[in-house]
């Protein structure tokens, strides 16, 4: 039986794209392999409200989790997700925003100790693999890195990493030629690809490992770099491409 958290499947469609912007405007982010999931953000301040709202607009089911009830009120009259009053790592406050069905979980509030701790909570205690935590102090990235939480920061930026984060396939081109060919963009990497040679990465894609961010620094492939946990993959792929391989990073790969 279906949980008042998750909605039947769009009939005929598999892979669908998610237009991140309001309905009718034909704004869009990139592609998604999944027609409608739930999320839970923690925090509904500029940053959560404005990614509480995208996300919804793209049609997905969205919970916010604030502990002051009046924060709602930045979600507009047109927000049609569920609000949670209460602390955002508290795991029945988590339950009730249906943390055990979410596929992915943000934790934007304004603090980094309760980000961080309710990113851990999601993924360490309810098994949520897309997690992603804002932090305002640059100097605890990298011990947060070596937790493997992807962490990110200030507001509109923030609202647009945290959904190349926690959608499957919503990465953003970083770099663009200019002819407009060829892009570099962070591509998210399913678990599967930890342990694996980006050698084979490049093989099973046909891109290129531009640089790869580890514990919060760059560090450009070699023939023996594996992709470790918690890293962020920057690949270099034709525009056109960028949909296809986007879709093989987010499969376990192929062993031939």
């Amino acid at each position: 039986m279906m949980s008042r958290f998750q909605r039947e499947p769009v009939p005929g469609t598999q892979d669908t794209v998610c237009a991140l912007g309001p309905r009718g405007q034909g704004a869009t982010i990139g592609w998604c392999s999944v027609a409608i999931v739930h999320f839970v953000i923690m925090g509904c301040g500029r940053v959560g409200s404005m990614l509480a709202r995208t996300l919804g607009h793209a049609g997905h089911d969205v919970a916010v989790i604030d502990m002051d009830p009046s924060s709602f009120r930045r979600l507009g009259t047109s927000f049609e997700g569920e609000t949670v009053t209460g602390v955002g790592f508290d795991r029945d406050t988590l339950v009730a925003a249906g943390i055990k069905d979410t596929y992915a979980f943000a934790a934007v509030s304004s603090g980094d100790n309760s980000n961080i701790l309710a990113a851990r909570v999601a993924r360490e205690t309810f098994g949520v693999e897309h997690v992603a935590a804002r932090i305002y102090d640059p100097r605890r990235a990298a011990v947060y890195q070596r937790l493997g939480i992807p962490t990110v920061a200030t507001v509109r930026w923030t609202a647009d990493q945290m959904i190349q984060r926690l959608l499957p396939q919503g990465s953003v081109p970083e770099l663009t030629d200019p002819s407009g060919k060829v892009v570099i963009a962070e591509v998210p990497m399913a678990q599967a690809w930890i342990g694996q040679p980006v050698t084979l990465l490049e093989e099973q894609t046909g891109s290129r490992v531009a640089y790869v961010t580890r514990l919060g620094e760059g560090m450009l492939p070699h023939p023996e770099m594996v992709v470790q946990y918690g890293d962020l993959v920057h690949l270099a792929v034709l525009r056109d491409e960028l949909p296809r391989v986007e879709r093989l990073c987010d499969q376990p790969p192929s062993h031939t």
